[in-house]
């Protein structure tokens, strides 16, 4: 079985917790293509917390931005998606709901779709196709 990616999962902490769980939880799945390596935290970090991301990040394959019904306002998830991007990290956006309208955070552009959240493209996502 190829590697598996290692992803961080950034999402609103205050509103989409659950959905990064069950996420997490997918990791776990014996024909998973990614780890679950770290995301978002609500505790502020002491000192340059962005720094601290950047670090963190130096560690993933890959970058999973989980988009809630709030994720327009979560600062912390635009942050994130903007130290992706300048670490040059593969990203996608990807629905935390089917049944809601999931908003993109502010930092991503027009370009960035919202993918659907299926076990299928999940895979397809890991593996780069977007």
């Amino acid at each position: 079985m190829a590697t598996k990616k290692r992803a961080f999962i950034s999402f609103d902490v205050d509103h989409d917790e659950g959905a990064k769980k069950m996420l997490a939880g997918q990791a776990k799945l014996p024909d998973s293509p990614f780890e679950f390596k770290d995301n978002s935290v609500k505790e502020h970090l002491t000192g340059d917390w962005k720094e601290k991301v950047r670090r963190r990040m130096d560690n993933v394959d890959v970058v999973i931005v989980l988009c809630g019904t709030q994720t327009h306002n979560a600062s912390g998830v635009a942050a994130e998606l903007t130290i992706a991007k300048e670490k040059e990290k593969p990203y996608f956006l990807l629905a935390a709901y089917a049944d809601k309208h999931c908003t993109k955070p502010t930092s991503a552009s027009s370009s960035d779709k919202v993918y659907k959240w299926t076990w299928d493209n999940l895979k397809k996502l890991i593996g780069g196709s977007r």
